[in-house]
């Protein structure tokens, strides 16, 4: 089996309603996601999504992306797509860096690899049977009432573990947000304090001794070392996510004990085989993982879920699905949906999603000929 022809599209994506983190100081309103299809002499075709969350978020932005594929399509036309960790090596030595634009084309080829043998992803990624993915809001910053109100709102809908987004100069306003989320948290669900890197140390000092939670409290600073530094005086557990891009950003982490669980997300990390190392890594250090995807439609919820469906209960944590906040479904009806909280999966081989062409418009790029 050969690449025969990679074809790119590009799907705006709105949210159906603005979205604030890091304190309010990135707002967001349309992402950009990127589709990849990877045709084969044999017929057979994988699909891949790269959604960077704008270009604010990470160093990462959505024409990077389809300009980097620019660059790798011709290092990987006639490759074996299932030869996983070649196609990889491939794309590492024609562009370094640049994981997020590596994403789509490793979930492509895993998706072939998938439908050419039959199995799900789940099971490829080493899941005897796939486990139920709890899932959990994302919670947009705002005021304390606010935020309650939003979280009632998702628990409405089955969620039980909620993201609030806090973090930002006021720290007597953030003290006053926790303090109010963890008083009116319903019975039996949970909360993440995500801060989004927006904390200086001393801020997060400030705050993180102050409030009685103990609930996790993700990214309080910008860097890994200001993480760590804050991880050694505070008694609330420390989950990383935006400052870890390889493998040895997560080595370090566990080095300098700057966490106690991470965020897992392919689209950051460069696409299902880097992450599965990081996840095995995980588990073998003991961390509580969430394994999400940095945004996209449900194609990109259900690729990444995979690898959580198929990550033991103990290092597990709930997963988010973006689609959950898009006011258009490239994929209706498919893939990884809210069930009472959970989501399910079925053994459809690969990803298990299947992008209809014509909904995603003229791509604006195919390299190669024909299938």
């Amino acid at each position: 089996m050969r690449i025969s022809r990679i074809s790119v599209w590009q799907v705006d994506l709105p949210l159906s309603k603005p979205y604030w983190l890091s304190g309010g100081r990135l707002k967001f309103e349309t992402i950009d996601s990127t589709f990849v299809r990877i045709d084969t002499d044999e017929g057979l075709s994988g699909w891949g999504e790269g959604c960077p969350w704008g270009h604010t978020y990470l160093p990462a932005h959505a024409p990077g992306l389809r300009s980097a594929i620019e660059l790798l399509a011709p290092a990987l036309l006639g490759r074996d797509p299932r030869a996983l960790d070649e196609i990889n090596r491939t794309m590492d030595v024609q562009l370094p860096g640049h994981p997020y634009a590596k994403s789509p084309i490793d979930i492509a080829c895993w998706d072939l690899l998938g439908k050419a043998t039959g199995e799900p992803l789940w099971r490829m990624l080493g899941a005897e049977i796939p486990a139920p993915v709890a899932i959990n809001s994302s919670i947009s910053t705002g005021s304390p009432e606010e935020m309650i109100a939003l979280i009632h709102e998702a628990s409405a809908k089955g969620y039980r573990t909620h993201s609030a987004k806090v973090g930002g100069s006021d720290f007597a306003a953030d003290i006053e947000r926790i303090e109010a989320i963890s008083a009116a948290l319903p019975k039996g669900e949970q909360v993440t304090f995500d801060v989004n890197r927006a904390w200086t140390p001393g801020v997060a000092l400030q705050v993180l001794n102050a409030v009685s939670a103990r609930d996790w409290i993700e990214q309080p600073c910008e860097t890994l070392d200001e993480c760590a530094a804050v991880a050694e005086k505070v008694p609330q557990p420390i989950m990383l996510d935006e400052c870890l891009h390889t493998f040895q950003d997560h080595l370090q982490a566990w080095k300098s004990g700057a966490c106690q669980g991470v965020k897992v997300k392919p689209n950051r990390v460069g696409g299902l085989t880097k992450a599965r190392r990081i996840r095995d890594f995980g588990v073998s250090v003991g961390w509580q993982m969430h394994i999400e995807d940095t945004g996209g439609s449900a194609f990109a919820d259900t690729a990444t879920l995979h690898l959580a469906a198929s990550t033991p209960g103990p290092n597990r944590l709930a997963s988010w699905l973006c689609h959950a906040h898009l006011a258009v479904d490239p994929v209706p009806g498919q893939g990884a949906r809210n069930q009472d909280g959970y989501v399910i999966f079925s053994d459809a081989p690969g990803v298990g999603v299947t992008p209809e062409p014509a909904a995603l418009g003229e791509p604006v790029a195919v390299f190669g000929g024909g299938a």
